[in-house]
């Protein structure tokens, strides 16, 4: 049993010399919030990595993918005391084997309170493989102790392959999913038709093969649909669901001159209908290829749409960015605003959280000292003044970590990552506020 807590990650250090090597680390980013304890959370035996967390008030919910001899299956551990210690692990895939998860892709989990419960509801999606690939999902009802038999949300017999999936919940127990579908190239390769070769390339033409998909299940079920053509086929996508209930999506979008922006889409009536796509900023990164970095969305209690995404600032020397913007209804989106990173490399794979008090945080990794490290900072919104930033928190004191994944809890936000070296693990530690 691979699930541990390691007790204050600054603990106890062996040698003067690695006392200074952790305090350096720490000036780096310019007096972050006090660690935390540490905790590990995994399947003994095996490779545990791309996490992602939910969580309501002091219960967490983190599901990651767990391999071993080249297998990899869906585990779920909850917390009730906002991810200090974790319960023992549960698998919920009921086919040995069959996730196929990465960092852009990895399963997602979703909670709901239910009436007259102590847990929330649970539930979880992911990518499974097969003669062609599925978008399964399966809840439990009873905590995370159990969960129920899997249902495939793409319609039987689908071809092709399909994947980058997103999960949200909304109050009355419906889970809404998207993901990214290309079974208009269902006799090529995954990523082929995203990707340059000698051939005559034309991005838009081959984007429009692939599409993004929607299906709900639980109190009102809803089969698959494709709410959009030309998405950049494997960036991740994200859905929210607001207070009011508007459902709120987003993913990387090909348009004319094979520029990759961020574009969203929200429907006011359950998932039944859904807006036409807007595009959130115009950044002008042409690329041939998939990025393989999407963007991330977070809803205030106002029901305002946050965003966070990478793209590249063109120029003699082009610069990886993260940019966040905002919108009251996630159709008018306000003129981005660069997220500050520590500039030594490419920031990828953001993430944003906001608390049910507005608080904001972002996270991120980026190439400092010689490998990727996750990273995150607060986001100040304030009416009338300009985006400001919190001090910058390393998330590890010392190795690689990435992919990070943010939920808001009791305690402060809970941060999820993926370790590096020769065996990958799932990490987490509460940043609290300053």
């Amino acid at each position: 049993m691979a699930l541990r807590r390691v007790i204050a990650w600054v603990g106890v250090w062996v040698g003067a010399a690695a006392l200074v090597a952790a305090v350096s680390s720490l000036l780096v980013v310019s007096r972050p919030p006090a660690p935390t304890t540490l905790v590990s959370i995994g399947v003994a035996g095996r490779v545990n990595s791309t996490p992602w967390v939910a969580a309501t008030g002091s219960f967490v919910a983190v599901v990651w993918g767990a391999s071993v001899t080249g297998a990899t299956d869906v585990f779920v551990a909850v917390s009730r005391d906002a991810g200090q210690t974790f319960s023992e692990p549960v698998q919920v895939n009921a086919v040995q084997g069959e996730a196929k998860l990465g960092g852009e892709f990895p399963p997602r989990v979703a909670l709901v309170s239910r009436d007259g419960a102590s847990d929330p509801e649970i539930a979880v999606l992911w990518t499974a493989r097969g003669d062609t690939t599925a978008i399964k999902s399966a809840r439990s009802r009873d905590g995370g102790r159990t969960f129920e038999t899997p249902v495939m949300l793409q319609s039987p017999g689908a071809p092709g392959q399909r994947g980058w999936p997103a999960l949200a919940l909304d109050q009355q127990g419906t889970a809404h999913a998207i993901w990214l579908d290309h079974r208009g190239m269902a006799a090529g390769a995954t990523h082929a038709p995203h990707q340059k070769t000698d051939a005559v390339y034309d991005g838009v033409a081959m984007a429009q093969k692939s599409g993004l998909y929607y299906a709900s299940t639980g109190n009102t079920p809803a089969s698959e649909r494709e709410l959009a053509k030309g998405v950049c086929y494997c960036c991740k996508t994200t859905l929210v669901v607001a207070p009011d209930g508007a459902i709120h999506a987003a993913w990387r979008h090909v348009y004319p001159g094979n520029l990759r922006d961020m574009a969203s889409i929200v429907s006011r009536d359950g998932g039944r209908t859904f807006s036409e796509a807007v595009r959130v900023s115009e950044d002008g990164w042409a690329i041939s290829g998939c990025p393989d970095d999407g963007p991330a969305m977070a809803v205030d209690q106002m029901g305002a749409v946050h965003m966070v995404w990478p793209t590249t600032i063109d120029g003699a020397e082009p610069e990886g960015a993260l940019f966040y913007s905002s919108s009251p209804d996630g159709v008018r989106y306000a003129t981005r605003t660069r997220v500050p990173t520590l500039g030594q490399g490419k920031p990828t794979h953001p993430q944003i959280v906001v608390n049910p008090n507005g608080r904001m945080m972002v996270a991120w990794d980026e190439f400092t000292d010689g490998m990727r490290v996750a990273m995150a900072r607060e986001v100040k919104v304030r009416p009338g003044q300009p985006v400001a930033f919190g001090p910058v928190v390393r998330l590890t004191p010392a190795g690689p970590s990435t992919y990070p994944v943010l939920a808001a809890t009791s305690a402060g936000i809970l941060a999820v990552w993926t370790t590096g070296g020769d065996a990958p693990a799932v990490a987490a530690r509460t940043i609290p506020w300053q």
